[in-house]
């Protein structure tokens, strides 16, 4: 029987060893790198009650400004918006050019789930952050966000919204004047509009929710603030093309040297229902209200503007722009456009409907837009040369808004969503 000696036993004791050693390290390895995928890739907002430990920034500044008291649920969700983007394993670095899309949206599930589906076919979608802005916390609308795994997204939840204040102020408050009531004789409060009406929440909403976020986009997340390039802002009843991305990005290229004085860049045209000349050639236009896009220089020029915004008689965001704000900036807001629609309007019912009113929204359930080959890759040419259209109907300076924001305590509140994010001595020139 042959002998072993004992500098061969312990070469293959120490080969056993260290085969262990390596066999247990790419076990501890794998199971790192299997609980780092589930933890993000599947990663889905913590229930609202679990959500205690975020920080809660600007409470301080808050509470001087003389923000409403804010409900446990406002609380939550604010915090919320804290939390970092979803998808961040899956899409781990923007693209350096990329152009940010945020998203607001009320509780209209049928309509957002025809957008996600079109943003989900936008080519480039996954270079960029999407941000979906919500008016009120609503379930459907929630979870139909949490399952976009096409691009990184965050979601933010206005604090401040009627529909998150049940009984107090900037909801109904038991002691609110109704219709035309008289306040000195019914002992209510408020201040009626123009045209002898109170305030009402749900409407209101829709002036407040565009301002906070416009705020807290450019102002108030660290994934946005201080961002340089253009912003895209959409509905959650625009219909986005799969081209739109690129087109974009080719218009804000175009526009400092083709259109120096444009102020943003559209998807589509100002005429929601025009879906474009479809010539060769650019446009430049006022400034429209689906898929419209613009940069830091003009967010600072409409945020010097919060005086004229907060207290123009009327409570839509758009004609208030059209109406007030833009009329002030001392000339004529242009913004450049291509000859065919990347985006189309397809609302049906208003913002505010909601859930209920779902066969009405929809045919049949169903949106049919009519995308054709041109509109699925880039059809924006550099060498086109641009045409301004001039006294274009609408909305402009002289009129006096629909009503509906005459309240002195909506006029506060949307004043200091133009000051929580900024020193308080900076912010008193509004």
């Amino acid at each position: 029987m042959a002998t072993i000696n004992k500098p061969q036993l312990k070469v293959a004791a120490f080969r056993r060893f260290l085969s262990v050693v390596l066999l247990t390290l790419l076990g501890v390895l794998l199971l790192i790198f299997l609980l780092g995928t589930n933890s993000t890739s599947n990663f889905v907002s913590p229930p609202l009650d679990d959500i205690d430990e975020v920080s809660y920034t600007n409470s301080h500044l808050r509470e001087k400004l003389g923000f409403p008291e804010q409900s446990k649920l406002s609380i939550k969700l604010e915090k919320r918006n804290q939390l970092p983007p979803r998808n961040i394993d899956l899409y781990p670095n923007l693209a350096k050019d990329h152009i940010t899309i945020v998203l607001y949206v009320h509780n209209r599930p049928q309509y957002l789930r025809v957008v996600v589906e079109s943003l989900s076919q936008v080519v480039g979608i996954s270079d960029t952050l999407l941000i979906v802005s919500h008016d009120g916390y609503f379930e459907e609308m929630n979870k139909i966000v949490e399952g976009i795994k096409f691009c990184q997204v965050k979601q933010i939840f206005a604090p401040y919204s009627p529909h998150l204040f049940p009984n107090s102020f900037p909801g109904v408050s038991p002691n609110d004047c109704k219709d035309k009531e008289d306040a000195a004789k019914q002992h209510c409060e408020g201040n009626p509009d123009q045209y002898g009406n109170h305030r009402s929440p749900k409407i209101v909403s829709l002036k407040h929710h565009w301002w906070w976020m416009m705020n807290t986009v450019w102002d108030g997340l660290k994934e946005t603030r201080g961002h340089s390039g253009h912003i895209l802002f959409i509905e959650e009843d625009h219909f986005i093309f799969p081209n739109a991305y690129r087109n974009l990005q080719i218009l804000t290229e175009l526009k400092p040297y083709k259109c120096p004085d444009c102020y943003a860049a559209n998807l589509a045209p100002w005429d929601v229902n025009s879906r474009g000349e479809q010539w060769d050639g650019l446009i430049a236009e006022r400034m429209g209200n689906v898929g419209y896009s613009f940069n830091q220089t003009i967010w600072r020029k409409i945020h010097r503007k919060a005086r004229e915004f907060c207290f123009f008689d009327e409570y839509n965001w758009d004609i208030t722009m059209w109406a007030t704000v833009y009329p002030s900036f001392g000339g004529s807001v242009y913004s450049l456009r291509g000859p065919r629609t990347s985006a189309v309007h397809f609302g049906k019912c208003g913002l505010h409907q909601g859930q209920a009113e779902n066969k009405a929204c929809i045919d049949n359930g169903m949106v049919k837009i009519d995308v054709q080959e041109i509109d699925r890759i880039a059809n924006i040419k550099s060498q086109w040369q641009v045409q301004v259209s001039k006294n274009q109907a609408g909305y402009k300076a002289g009129f006096k808004g629909w009503g509906g924001w005459g309240d002195e305590r909506d006029h506060k509140l949307c004043l200091n969503f133009a000051r929580m994010y900024h020193a308080i001595d900076t912010a008193s020139t509004f």
